[in-house]
């Protein structure tokens, strides 16, 4: 059975602040076919480009990137909120379309050279996949390639990684933001 995966994707008005279309991935998670051809999408684009390991960022970077490094067979190393990790970490601060955050990874999860694949649900202004890739270089990976299941291209995000050296794919994009 085939569907359409872009109408899986559920348009929420006006959130989290007025103007707002925000493109929900909830309703394709929740379809078994959809999310399973999402997941092989993402599994492939990642075991082509060369990745050992998949990095996803909390929380739906969690779902979508641990599926796809199990269906490819390669690890995963999740890419934490701050106080979560039981570890010494490295960690940065980044700017989001909203405010600031940091993030956190155990820089004893990656082998020096090892080849990482960041893999996210969506892509908007870049800021947290940008911080990702940082924290990742900096534990000694690299880092050439970020697949997403939504890009939204009037963000520039996708843009921004290109110009950090990084490879982008998405599986759909949704005008606006």
């Amino acid at each position: 059975m085939t569907c359409d995966l872009k109408s899986l994707i559920r348009t929420v008005p006006d959130f989290p602040v007025p103007g707002v279309l925000f493109r929900d991935v909830t309703t394709l998670i929740s379809h078994p076919t959809g999310f399973a051809a999402a997941i092989d999408h993402l599994a492939t684009r990642a075991q082509a480009s060369g990745a050992t390991l998949i990095a996803g960022m909390e929380a739906r970077g969690f779902i979508f990137g641990a599926a796809a490094a199990a269906r490819a067979q390669l690890g995963f190393l999740p890419v934490r909120k701050p106080g979560k990790l039981p570890v010494p970490t490295l960690s940065v601060d980044y700017d989001l379309e909203y405010g600031t955050d940091r993030l956190e990874i155990d820089p004893t999860a990656i082998a020096p050279g090892q080849r990482v694949a960041i893999v996210d649900d969506l892509i908007a202004t870049g800021g947290t996949a940008l911080a990702a890739a940082q924290l990742l270089r900096e534990a000694g990976a690299v880092v050439t390639h970020a697949f997403f299941v939504i890009d939204l291209p009037d963000l520039a995000g996708a843009q921004r990684l290109r110009n950090a050296g990084l490879v982008v794919d998405a599986l759909m994009d949704f005008p606006g933001h």
